[in-house]
């Protein structure tokens, strides 16, 4: 990228945010901005129209989220590398934004500095993770492969983060109390948790479970 501006969109529904980071790099020297949008579909079309070297993108957006924003880009416009910016840190969302084909996943915690030098990373075709993303990553790759639940047990997580007993979870999935029993033990252990409110939380972290 030497000798040129690194060309940029940046994607974000909300207004104010995506005008303070339009702000923090339109006057940095080596980066140009050739575009803003508030939504996925609006970002594909940028892309189409200005190829740009980064597109920033936020990750939860109405219509087209980021990470559907992001496989559309690497998938249709491959020359423009896609740069996560978010407030999202779990390791569900983490590992949705990375194997979406983002080469970066930063949080809005950032500073200009560390913005504007891993916009000129993502350029030059190199990964960018901020520090507690990269952590993360690497604690989950170190975790023992898990066996993953079975239909029945989701169901039974599923009513467990309905608020449902075991007695109602039985009478919801007609089976007895004793194998709702069963079932929890076995996801409590598959999960590494010890109690139905850490197994709701660690499922949805996970993706397993949708947030609310």
């Amino acid at each position: 990228m030497s000798g040129r501006n690194v060309r940029l969109i940046v994607v974000d529904d909300h207004a104010v945010v995506r005008a303070g980071v339009v702000a923090l790099l339109a006057s940095e020297a080596g980066v140009e901005i050739v575009g803003e949008a508030d939504d996925g579909r609006a970002a594909l079309e940028l892309v189409r129209r200005h190829d740009p070297d980064v597109a920033l993108l936020d990750l939860r957006m109405p219509g087209l989220d980021g990470v559907a924003t992001t496989s559309e880009i690497v998938a249709r416009y491959p020359r423009t590398r896609v740069l996560i910016l978010t407030t999202y840190d779990t390791d569900a969302e983490i590992e949705r934004g990375v194997e979406a084909g983002a080469i970066g996943y930063l949080l809005k915690d950032t500073t200009r500095r560390q913005l504007v030098d891993a916009v000129h990373a993502a350029a030059r075709g190199e990964t960018v993770l901020a520090p507690r993303v990269a952590e993360k990553l690497v604690a989950r790759m170190r975790r023992p492969v898990q066996d993953p639940l079975t239909d029945r047990e989701v169901d039974v997580l599923n009513a467990v983060a309905d608020g449902l007993t075991n007695a109602e979870i039985g009478r919801r999935l007609v089976i007895a109390e004793a194998t709702v029993k069963t079932h929890l033990l076995r996801l409590f252990a598959k999960l590494d948790v010890n109690d139905r409110t850490r197994a709701v939380v660690v499922a949805m972290d996970r993706g397993i479970l949708p947030r609310p």
